[in-house]
């Protein structure tokens, strides 16, 4: 059994669907705990059959991605992290965008045991700005070092506003500080304007812990 935190409660979704959609979604719910094979069979189904757009009662949250994260939920209680993450892996690798982005805000979601770093680092080589963000969520603090300082710079360089990086504040440190004011200066030279994150990177670099760490070993 896998624990997965879901993307808002459950009382919310369900008030957020008419009858008909509380019914699919119902379905959908038994047909994955019967068998948690068919997550891959049940992802593509959830919006046509309960809907799409933003969730009221949730902030920032879609009603698709809420209800393929509950199914995921659901999934998981019956699969070992292993198991859990293998179907994940199926799921992401068949699914189109918008599934791909409930995976990863199931992963944000997901226990110690259950390391989803590959589809992290396969969502930042994409130009798709809900991706990035996703990726850069919870789960992100698996993410080594420098493949973390590339998705931030990822964020800058897409438009993705660093305020969905987790662990910002604790995880900027010096060598990022660079990477950013190198990127600045290449936005400036070549006359173009410098988004506002930049800043607000440059800001949280100057004020973690880890700058201060990097600082006292350089000296």
């Amino acid at each position: 059994m896998t624990e997965i935190r879901p993307l808002a409660a459950d009382d919310t979704i369900r008030q957020a669907l008419d009858d008909r959609a509380r019914a699919q979604l119902d379905a959908l719910t038994a047909e994955v705990t019967e068998d948690p094979s068919r997550l891959g069979r049940a992802f593509p189904a959830a919006a046509r059959r309960t809907g799409r757009g933003p969730l009221a009662g949730a902030d920032d949250v879609l009603l698709e991605d809420a209800v393929r994260v509950s199914l995921v939920q659901t999934a998981a209680r019956s699969l070992d992290p292993e198991a859990l993450l293998a179907e994940l892996r199926e799921v992401y690798r068949y699914g189109d965008n918008d599934e791909k982005r409930a995976v990863l805000h199931a992963l944000s979601g997901a226990p110690d045991g259950v390391d989803g770093t590959d589809l992290l680092l396969d969502a930042l080589r994409t130009n798709d700005t809900r991706l990035v963000a996703a990726a850069m969520g919870p789960h992100s603090d698996r993410l080594d070092d420098d493949s973390w300082r590339q998705g931030v710079l990822k964020c800058l360089f897409t438009g993705v506003p660093v305020a969905s990086v987790a662990g910002l504040a604790r995880r900027a440190d010096s060598e990022l500080a660079e990477m950013v004011q190198r990127y600045q200066r290449e936005r400036e030279a070549a006359g173009r304007d410098v988004p506002l994150d930049v800043q607000v990177v440059l800001d949280a670099c100057a004020a973690s812990p880890e700058h201060d760490r990097h600082q006292q070993k350089d000296s």
